[in-house]
Protein backbone atom coordinates (compact mmCIF):
# COMPACT_ATOMS: atom_id res chain seq x y z
CA UNK A 1 0.00 0.00 0.00
CA UNK A 2 1.34 3.46 -0.94
CA UNK A 3 2.11 6.04 1.72
CA UNK A 4 -0.70 8.41 2.70
CA UNK A 5 0.30 11.80 1.28
CA UNK A 6 -0.34 14.57 3.80
CA UNK A 7 -0.57 18.36 3.69
CA UNK A 8 -0.25 20.42 6.88
CA UNK A 9 -1.89 23.88 6.77
CA UNK A 10 -1.32 26.01 9.86
CA UNK A 11 0.06 29.52 10.38
CA UNK A 12 1.70 28.47 13.66
CA UNK A 13 5.13 26.92 13.12
CA UNK A 14 4.97 25.07 16.45
CA UNK A 15 1.65 23.45 15.48
CA UNK A 16 3.13 22.41 12.13
CA UNK A 17 6.09 20.79 13.87
CA UNK A 18 3.91 18.85 16.31
CA UNK A 19 1.73 17.38 13.56
CA UNK A 20 4.81 16.63 11.45
CA UNK A 21 6.46 14.84 14.37
CA UNK A 22 3.34 12.78 15.03
CA UNK A 23 3.19 11.74 11.36
CA UNK A 24 6.91 10.90 11.31
CA UNK A 25 6.40 8.66 14.34
CA UNK A 26 3.90 6.57 12.36
CA UNK A 27 4.42 4.23 9.45
CA UNK A 28 2.79 4.82 6.08
CA UNK A 29 2.55 8.63 6.06
CA UNK A 30 4.39 11.08 3.83
CA UNK A 31 4.42 14.85 4.41
CA UNK A 32 4.18 16.49 1.00
CA UNK A 33 4.22 20.10 2.26
CA UNK A 34 3.72 22.39 5.24
CA UNK A 35 1.86 25.63 4.50
CA UNK A 36 1.32 28.75 6.59
CA UNK A 37 -1.85 29.92 4.83
CA UNK A 38 -4.64 28.92 2.46
CA UNK A 39 -2.98 30.48 -0.60
CA UNK A 40 0.10 28.30 -0.22
CA UNK A 41 -2.07 25.25 0.37
CA UNK A 42 -4.15 25.91 -2.75
CA UNK A 43 -1.02 25.92 -4.88
CA UNK A 44 0.13 22.61 -3.41
CA UNK A 45 -3.30 21.04 -4.02
CA UNK A 46 -3.16 22.14 -7.65
CA UNK A 47 0.26 20.60 -8.19
CA UNK A 48 0.34 17.55 -5.92
CA UNK A 49 -1.84 14.57 -5.10
CA UNK A 50 -2.90 14.94 -1.46
CA UNK A 51 -4.75 12.20 0.41
CA UNK A 52 -5.12 13.83 3.82
CA UNK A 53 -5.01 17.51 4.84
CA UNK A 54 -4.56 18.78 8.41
CA UNK A 55 -6.26 22.18 8.33
CA UNK A 56 -6.17 24.93 10.94
CA UNK A 57 -9.14 27.31 11.09
CA UNK A 58 -7.79 30.62 12.41
CA UNK A 59 -5.37 31.73 9.67
CA UNK A 60 -4.63 35.12 8.06
CA UNK A 61 -6.27 36.24 4.77
CA UNK A 62 -8.57 33.22 4.41
CA UNK A 63 -9.80 31.12 7.31
CA UNK A 64 -9.58 27.36 7.11
CA UNK A 65 -13.29 26.59 6.75
CA UNK A 66 -13.77 29.35 4.17
CA UNK A 67 -10.85 27.89 2.23
CA UNK A 68 -12.36 24.41 2.45
CA UNK A 69 -15.62 25.70 0.95
CA UNK A 70 -13.73 26.89 -2.15
CA UNK A 71 -12.38 23.42 -2.96
CA UNK A 72 -14.37 21.39 -5.50
CA UNK A 73 -12.64 18.07 -4.79
CA UNK A 74 -10.91 18.41 -1.43
CA UNK A 75 -8.85 15.59 0.06
CA UNK A 76 -9.88 14.04 3.36
CA UNK A 77 -9.65 16.77 6.01
CA UNK A 78 -8.83 16.69 9.71
CA UNK A 79 -9.49 20.05 11.36
CA UNK A 80 -6.90 21.24 13.91
CA UNK A 81 -7.82 24.27 16.00
CA UNK A 82 -7.85 25.79 19.46
CA UNK A 83 -11.49 26.87 19.03
CA UNK A 84 -14.10 24.29 20.01
CA UNK A 85 -16.95 26.44 18.68
CA UNK A 86 -16.12 25.59 15.06
CA UNK A 87 -16.73 21.86 15.44
CA UNK A 88 -20.33 21.78 14.20
CA UNK A 89 -19.59 23.85 11.09
CA UNK A 90 -16.60 21.66 10.34
CA UNK A 91 -18.68 18.49 10.44
CA UNK A 92 -21.25 20.12 8.13
CA UNK A 93 -18.43 20.32 5.58
CA UNK A 94 -17.90 16.56 5.91
CA UNK A 95 -14.51 16.79 7.61
CA UNK A 96 -13.10 13.51 8.83
CA UNK A 97 -12.32 14.57 12.38
CA UNK A 98 -11.85 17.60 14.62
CA UNK A 99 -8.73 17.85 16.81
CA UNK A 100 -8.65 20.42 19.57
CA UNK A 101 -5.26 21.96 20.37
CA UNK A 102 -3.08 21.07 22.16
CA UNK A 103 -3.41 17.76 20.34
CA UNK A 104 -2.60 14.62 22.33
CA UNK A 105 -0.76 11.91 20.41
CA UNK A 106 -3.32 9.30 21.40
CA UNK A 107 -6.15 11.45 20.03
CA UNK A 108 -4.14 12.06 16.86
CA UNK A 109 -3.79 8.29 16.37
CA UNK A 110 -7.57 7.91 16.59
CA UNK A 111 -8.05 10.54 13.88
CA UNK A 112 -5.61 9.01 11.39
CA UNK A 113 -6.99 5.55 12.09
CA UNK A 114 -10.40 6.93 11.13
CA UNK A 115 -8.90 7.95 7.79
CA UNK A 116 -7.47 4.45 7.29
CA UNK A 117 -10.80 2.86 8.13
CA UNK A 118 -12.71 4.99 5.62
CA UNK A 119 -10.20 4.95 2.78
CA UNK A 120 -8.42 1.57 3.11
CA UNK A 121 -11.11 -0.85 4.41
CA UNK A 122 -9.85 -4.05 2.70
CA UNK A 123 -6.38 -3.77 4.22
CA UNK A 124 -7.71 -2.77 7.61
CA UNK A 125 -10.13 -5.66 7.81
CA UNK A 126 -7.51 -8.17 6.70
CA UNK A 127 -5.06 -6.91 9.31
CA UNK A 128 -7.78 -6.99 11.95
CA UNK A 129 -8.33 -10.71 11.40
CA UNK A 130 -4.62 -11.61 11.37
CA UNK A 131 -2.52 -9.25 13.45
CA UNK A 132 1.16 -8.86 12.57
CA UNK A 133 4.19 -7.85 14.58
CA UNK A 134 3.85 -4.33 13.19
CA UNK A 135 0.48 -3.70 14.82
CA UNK A 136 0.65 -1.34 17.74
CA UNK A 137 -1.57 0.19 20.39
CA UNK A 138 -0.83 3.68 21.75
CA UNK A 139 -1.92 4.38 25.33
CA UNK A 140 -1.17 6.93 28.02
CA UNK A 141 0.42 5.54 31.17
CA UNK A 142 2.29 7.41 33.90
CA UNK A 143 2.08 10.70 31.93
CA UNK A 144 3.69 9.15 28.86
CA UNK A 145 2.32 7.87 25.56
CA UNK A 146 3.43 4.26 25.30
CA UNK A 147 3.64 2.12 22.18
CA UNK A 148 2.59 -1.49 22.80
CA UNK A 149 2.99 -4.30 20.28
CA UNK A 150 -0.47 -5.87 20.03
CA UNK A 151 0.81 -9.45 19.41
CA UNK A 152 2.62 -9.24 22.78
CA UNK A 153 -0.56 -8.49 24.75
CA UNK A 154 -1.81 -11.52 26.68
CA UNK A 155 -4.86 -10.08 28.43
CA UNK A 156 -6.46 -6.97 29.92
CA UNK A 157 -8.00 -6.51 33.35
CA UNK A 158 -10.57 -3.79 34.00
CA UNK A 159 -10.69 -2.09 37.40
CA UNK A 160 -13.34 0.66 37.61
CA UNK A 161 -11.97 3.45 35.37
CA UNK A 162 -8.58 1.80 34.89
CA UNK A 163 -7.29 -1.07 32.78
CA UNK A 164 -4.17 -3.15 33.34
CA UNK A 165 -2.67 -4.25 30.02
CA UNK A 166 -0.56 -7.39 30.47
CA UNK A 167 2.07 -8.26 27.87
CA UNK A 168 4.62 -11.05 27.61
CA UNK A 169 7.22 -8.61 28.98
CA UNK A 170 5.50 -6.22 31.40
CA UNK A 171 2.22 -4.53 32.29
CA UNK A 172 0.80 -1.01 31.93
CA UNK A 173 -1.95 0.73 33.90
CA UNK A 174 -4.03 3.14 31.81
CA UNK A 175 -6.97 5.42 32.57
CA UNK A 176 -9.43 3.95 30.05
CA UNK A 177 -12.47 1.71 30.07
CA UNK A 178 -12.13 -1.95 29.14
CA UNK A 179 -14.80 -1.59 26.45
CA UNK A 180 -13.00 1.37 24.93
CA UNK A 181 -9.72 -0.51 24.61
CA UNK A 182 -11.40 -3.65 23.29
CA UNK A 183 -12.84 -1.60 20.42
CA UNK A 184 -9.29 -0.69 19.35
CA UNK A 185 -8.03 -4.28 19.32
CA UNK A 186 -8.28 -6.96 16.57
CA UNK A 187 -11.00 -9.60 16.51
CA UNK A 188 -8.81 -12.22 18.18
CA UNK A 189 -9.24 -10.37 21.48
CA UNK A 190 -12.43 -11.48 23.21
CA UNK A 191 -14.18 -10.56 26.42
CA UNK A 192 -14.58 -13.53 28.77
CA UNK A 193 -15.73 -11.65 31.87
CA UNK A 194 -16.89 -8.14 32.76
CA UNK A 195 -13.34 -7.57 34.04
CA UNK A 196 -11.23 -9.55 31.56
CA UNK A 197 -10.32 -9.51 27.86
CA UNK A 198 -7.95 -12.16 26.52
CA UNK A 199 -5.88 -12.64 23.39
CA UNK A 200 -7.12 -15.93 21.97
CA UNK A 201 -3.66 -16.74 20.54
CA UNK A 202 -2.32 -16.84 24.12
CA UNK A 203 -4.93 -19.31 25.44
CA UNK A 204 -3.40 -22.68 26.30
CA UNK A 205 -6.61 -24.33 27.58
CA UNK A 206 -10.11 -23.54 28.82
CA UNK A 207 -13.11 -25.07 30.57
CA UNK A 208 -16.63 -23.78 31.13
CA UNK A 209 -15.44 -21.90 34.19
CA UNK A 210 -12.01 -20.56 33.33
CA UNK A 211 -9.42 -19.74 30.66
CA UNK A 212 -5.73 -20.56 31.10
CA UNK A 213 -2.93 -18.46 29.63
CA UNK A 214 0.24 -20.43 30.42
CA UNK A 215 0.20 -20.25 34.25
CA UNK A 216 -2.51 -17.60 34.53
CA UNK A 217 -6.11 -18.69 35.19
CA UNK A 218 -8.95 -16.25 34.52
CA UNK A 219 -12.67 -16.76 35.25
CA UNK A 220 -15.31 -16.88 32.52
CA UNK A 221 -18.41 -14.81 33.22
CA UNK A 222 -21.75 -16.58 32.82
CA UNK A 223 -22.89 -14.24 30.04
CA UNK A 224 -19.63 -14.74 28.11
CA UNK A 225 -19.52 -18.56 28.02
CA UNK A 226 -21.01 -18.73 24.53
CA UNK A 227 -18.17 -16.55 23.21
CA UNK A 228 -15.54 -18.90 24.63
CA UNK A 229 -17.41 -21.98 23.35
CA UNK A 230 -16.98 -20.70 19.80
CA UNK A 231 -13.18 -20.87 20.03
Amino acid sequence: MNNIRCLIVDDEVVAQRIIAKYLNDLNGFEIVARCANAMEAMKVLQEEKIDLMFLDIEMPKLKGLAFLKTLKNPPAVIITTAHRAYALEGYDLDVLDYLLKPIAFERFIQAVNKYKKHHHPPEVEKDKATPTGNETLYVKSDRKTIKIAIPEITHLEGMNNYVIIYTTKTKHIVYRSLTDLLNELPKDFIRIHKSYVVHTEKITSFTKEQVTLEEIELPIGRTYRAVVDRL
